[in-house]
């Protein structure tokens, strides 16, 4: 493929950390450069300055394989248009392809979050490729965990926070994250952002806070388990309570506004008068 020259120099990555007997999971973000780097396709355009990128040769040239176990995990995030590159760098640093685990972008109804951006598609997924070094099979916990993470979007490439009990679920330690850019209890972190003093590059926008999908979504007559219903009421309850009208959840949710006073009710919420916020 293709891509362009960076838009600002190109640094020398920093050590990487080393341990007795060598970390056995490792979890890595590249910032992969695009060939085409104009609007919202582009992390490191001037105007969204959303953070640096390195070419596809410096990624592999990393020497991941120097600080691993004899055998252990890989977890690597790459863009749907990048999947071949997300190969030669799982192949450079030591592991083989194994599989994935896709990453679904919700509304907070579960519907697909169509904000995503593509050529040819409107990607709603991201792939997290999982690779092994080595013979390591995955934790018995991950004999019942389905390859898939359905949550709402983060702020840009920022991935969800789900992946952590995901990966420490299913994979041992001890954990490297690379190009981490939010401190993680019990992973030593590798990246330029990777500092907790350090603010990452990059604007937050209003609906990008991720977190779980609010409710399922329904037919109009179609009911909810007890349970199910309990753990949606308890969801709506926390959303009302943090400033939502009722008006706004039943939008989100596409439930009916009585719905959603009944599901508020039903976890005895205190409402508040109609018409004020």
């Amino acid at each position: 493929m293709t891509t362009a020259p960076p838009l600002r120099p190109e640094l020398e990555a920093p050590a990487l950390p080393h341990i007795d007997g060598g970390f056995k999971t490792v979890l890595a973000d590249p910032p992969w450069r695009f060939a085409n780097r104009t609007g919202k396709v582009a992390p490191e355009h001037r105007r969204l300055d959303r953070y640096s990128t390195m070419s596809l040769e410096a990624i592999q040239d990393i020497p991941v394989a120097d600080v691993l176990a004899d055998n252990a995990h890989l977890y690597l995030w790459v863009p749907n248009a990048l999947l071949p590159e997300g190969l030669a760098v799982m192949e450079a640093w030591g592991f083989r392809y194994v599989s994935n685990v896709v990453w679904a972008k919700r509304r907070k109804d579960g519907g697909p979050d169509g904000r995503g951006v593509g050529f040819y598609f409107r990607n709603v997924t991201e792939l997290l490729l999982f690779g092994v070094r080595g013979r390591m099979r995955t934790l018995a916990p991950a004999r019942s965990q389905v390859n898939m993470i359905e949550t709402r979007k983060r702020e840009h490439s920022r991935k969800p926070d789900e992946q952590y009990d995901l990966i420490e679920e299913c994979s041992p330690g001890p954990f490297l994250e690379l190009f981490a850019r939010h401190p993680r209890d019990g992973w030593t972190l590798w990246g330029d952002e990777s500092d907790a003093e350090v603010s990452p590059r990059g604007r937050s926008h209003k609906g990008y806070a991720g977190g779980p999908i609010l409710a399922p979504v329904l037919a109009p007559r179609e009911r909810m388990t007890p349970a199910a219903k309990h753990k949606v009421a308890e969801r709506l309850r926390s959303e009302y309570e943090a400033g939502t009208s009722i008006r706004d959840i039943a939008h989100q949710t596409g439930y009916s506004i009585a719905r959603v006073r009944t599901l508020l009710s039903s976890v005895d919420t205190p409402l508040r008068p109609r018409g004020r916020h």
